[in-house]
């Protein structure tokens, strides 16, 4: 993981815990930074240090990075691209930021990038259990993560998607649009379908495959058609969002709303009213209190 890296680059990160490593972000000419826990951090040739001492990535390392996450083939990405990312081939998803090139009202490309934002997928086994026993230990039902974005949501629903498969052995339905949900463990009964719009899998993925449950992530409000037509033909649908509160979720269509409160920490869960069920213990994606 990271190796698309210039050596430079990768050298400042081996100083780090890979395990706590969320975020690094490489702007060109800009003190290099990561997110380690949750917590923003300068690096620099021996690991963390002041902004003043921290590298400055330069333009061909940026230029380079790109190059080498993308598999040397900026064209073979270019539809991701376009939406303003690259995913690599262990999931790590890069967020992009330069020129846009725009033609009748749509993204043609993007050149001249100045900054990647790299988001590191993580597994952690069992995060997601809290959720489980209170949403889905006594039945299959439709639920919906809400939380500002870095938060945890993809981790938690990858893990979600493992324990049901686990403990129900049901059929699961990945829609991976971004290529991040199944960078790691979703479970031995489950299928995937990466990089395509939600509408298209969903679409065909009900048809094709016969799942009982789909998963996806960061759904928006241009969504929400094809995951009600899902759950109106008995298909449970499992998301994230970037949303705040229930109030924010556009159409109330789910069983239940899991909203987080900190890096994977579940403040409250709602019925379909909005109403909590149950309190929470408020214990983080590793478990801790």
């Amino acid at each position: 993981m990271l190796e698309f890296l210039p050596p430079r680059l990768l050298g400042a990160v081996r100083h780090l815990n890979r395990n706590l490593l969320l975020e690094l972000r490489i702007r060109e000419d800009k003190p290099l930074s990561a997110n380690v826990a949750g917590e923003y951090v300068f690096l620099g040739e021996s690991g963390v240090c002041s902004a003043a001492t921290a590298l400055r990535p330069t333009k061909r390392e940026v230029e380079d990075a790109l190059l080498a996450a993308s598999g040397y083939s900026v064209y073979a990405v270019e539809e991701q691209l376009r939406q303003g990312f690259v995913t690599t081939a262990c999931g790590e998803r890069i967020g992009v930021a330069g020129t846009v090139v725009m033609k009748g009202g749509e993204v043609l490309s993007i050149r001249d990038v100045t900054s990647l934002c790299v988001r590191i997928p993580h597994e952690i086994f069992g995060c997601a259990e809290q959720i489980y026993e209170i949403c889905l230990r006594e039945r299959l039902r439709s639920l919906i993560i809400l939380a500002p974005p870095g938060e945890g949501k993809t981790t938690l629903l990858r893990d979600l998607s493992r324990l049901i498969s686990l403990r129900r052995a049901v059929n699961i339905l990945v829609v991976d649009e971004r290529g991040e949900l199944s960078a790691g463990e979703v479970g031995a009964t489950s299928d995937v379908i990466r990089f395509s719009d939600k509408r298209s899998a969903f679409s065909a993925g009900i048809r094709a495959m016969r799942p009982d449950i789909i998963v996806t992530d960061e759904l928006t409000e241009a969504d929400y058609p094809a995951v009600r037509l899902a759950i109106q033909g008995g298909v449970c649908v499992l998301a994230s969002a970037h949303l705040a509160k229930y109030a924010d979720v556009p159409q109330k269509i789910f069983s239940r709303y899991v909203l987080l409160d900190g890096l994977g920490r579940v403040g409250s869960i709602c019925g379909e009213d909005g109403n909590d069920l149950a309190e929470t213990s408020h214990r983080s994606a590793d478990g801790r209190p």
